[in-house]
């Protein structure tokens, strides 16, 4: 019997808690679900005799301690920020530790002593970064296995609404990941390479360099640039590639209208506002805007974006109340603080209402000198507001993958992404009982 010790129990982790309670059911270990708020915990252990719900505050070292020196396995969804306090942990004391997030310096620093110690970190192994790399590699490594040769690599994901839920929102968007990520991102900006020539795109430039993507089935979609591509260049080991670029998919118009709250300045972090009390949504668009007693906050705007003022633009900004009259309803806040909790009011799935993710692939190579393209895409929808389609592609990997650490299938030390074969193939074939599978197609190169 093995004992595993997953931290946080948020917005991605019921398909995961779910996961892992019938794996523990049915194979005798145990579970502990520790998060900052065990009531809320509990109810999702609810009926499992396997499994305990605990307060869990990873910056209390003696809690830390003690819960993971009791785990064969742990899984962490907490912040991006607290995985290094659980990982330095897992590592002097030998253990595995599985993430979702992206692989920071911190702990790839961390890579020596894991692998003295034998502690696998394994991380990225959730959807975006996660399944991206599994289902990528899978294909790279077929086209090399074939004499082929890989020339360019395109890849977008994003999180939306289902066709079905979307039909009365123009924005065909809610959020259904940390809502402070989205209004945050982008933010450093897009770096990729594009015919062997390296490009960058500055955050104020970022929403307006965008192109459409058609996914068959499922439409059209408008992709921009997704932080630092030329990182992958070492990690799938593609350095004779021309063209790497990863960016995030939204439906078509989206950019162009968050790329006003980029230019105005409300998506800013670095600094407080004055008087939040007692503002609201209409006060907080009129703040960023010359004075003119005249003419209306909406004139404003359409002036200074110079936008119609009935065009499309507008309408999206007045379908979220921006030029409501309604409190913000906090105390103090940066403006990207304020726009997030504006946003949450029209942007949080409702009963009944279902999210979507979507991925897409392209990959251009060369095989005895023909050019060839190949276009994969994954498309899944959610079940309901709380098993959404992100919580499973977020979770489902990291169960699979947990439940092949433990049984030994998935082996190895050190800090390590999800890019070998015998990582991502257990894992991939999975996913397909649960959906998330991957249509592909060939297509003859532009």
């Amino acid at each position: 019997m093995k004992h595993l010790l997953l931290l946080g129990a948020g917005r991605s982790a019921p398909s995961l808690i779910q996961y892992l309670l019938a794996y523990c059911a049915r194979s005798g270990h145990t579970l502990t679900l520790g998060d900052l708020d065990p009531e809320a915990a509990r109810a999702q252990i609810q009926g499992y005799a396997c499994a305990e719900a605990v307060a869990f505050d990873v910056q209390q070292p003696e809690q830390r301690l003690a819960q993971i020196s009791r785990a064969d396995l742990v899984v962490s969804l907490l912040p991006v920020s607290f995985h290094l306090l659980a990982a330095r942990v897992c590592v002097e004391l030998g253990k595995p530790l599985l993430t979702a997030s992206y692989v920071s310096d911190e702990i790839k620093a961390l890579d020596g002593e894991a692998r003295a110690k034998g502690s696998l970190i394994l991380m990225e192994c959730g959807l975006d970064p996660g399944i991206d790399h599994m289902s990528a590699m899978r294909i790279i490594h077929r086209i090399r296995a074939g004499g082929g040769v890989l020339t360019a690599f395109e890849t977008f994901t994003g999180g939306l609404l289902a066709p079905a839920s979307a039909l009365d929102n123009p924005w065909e968007y809610k959020f259904t990941w940390n809502p402070r990520n989205v209004v945050l991102a982008g933010m450093g900006g897009a770096r990729f390479i594009q015919e062997g020539r390296f490009k960058y795109i500055p955050y104020h430039r970022l929403f307006r360099r965008t192109e459409i993507i058609h996914i068959p089935g499922y439409g059209f979609f408008e992709g921009y640039g997704n932080r630092d591509s030329l990182k992958y260049l070492d990690i799938y080991g593609i350095p004779e590639v021309r063209t790497l670029y990863r960016g995030t998919l939204r439906r078509p118009g989206f950019s162009k209208t968050w790329d006003i709250f980029v230019q105005l300045g409300a998506t800013d972090d670095t600094y407080r506002m004055e008087r939040v009390g007692s503002m609201t949504h209409r006060h907080f668009i009129n703040s960023f805007l010359y004075y003119d007693p005249h003419n209306s906050v909406e004139l404003k705007l359409a002036h200074y974006m110079n936008l119609d003022i009935d065009g499309q633009e507008m309408y999206k900004l007045r379908w979220l109340g921006m030029f409501d009259d309604t409190p913000v309803g906090l105390e103090q806040g940066t403006p990207a603080q304020i726009l997030e909790h504006i946003l949450k009011k029209r942007w949080s799935l409702a009963p009944g209402e279902r999210d979507m993710i979507v991925m897409w692939h392209k990959f251009d190579y060369e095989q005895a000198g023909v050019p060839h393209q190949i276009q994969s895409h994954m498309v899944l929808e959610g079940i309901d507001p709380v098993q959404t389609a992100m919580a499973r592609t977020v979770g489902l990997p990291l169960g699979i993958a947990a439940r092949h650490v433990l049984e030994g299938s998935i082996r190895g030390t050190g800090v390590q992404t999800p890019v070998t074969p015998a990582v991502y193939e257990p894992i991939l074939d999975e996913l397909e009982q649960y959906g998330i599978r991957f249509a592909e197609r060939e297509v003859q190169p532009a």
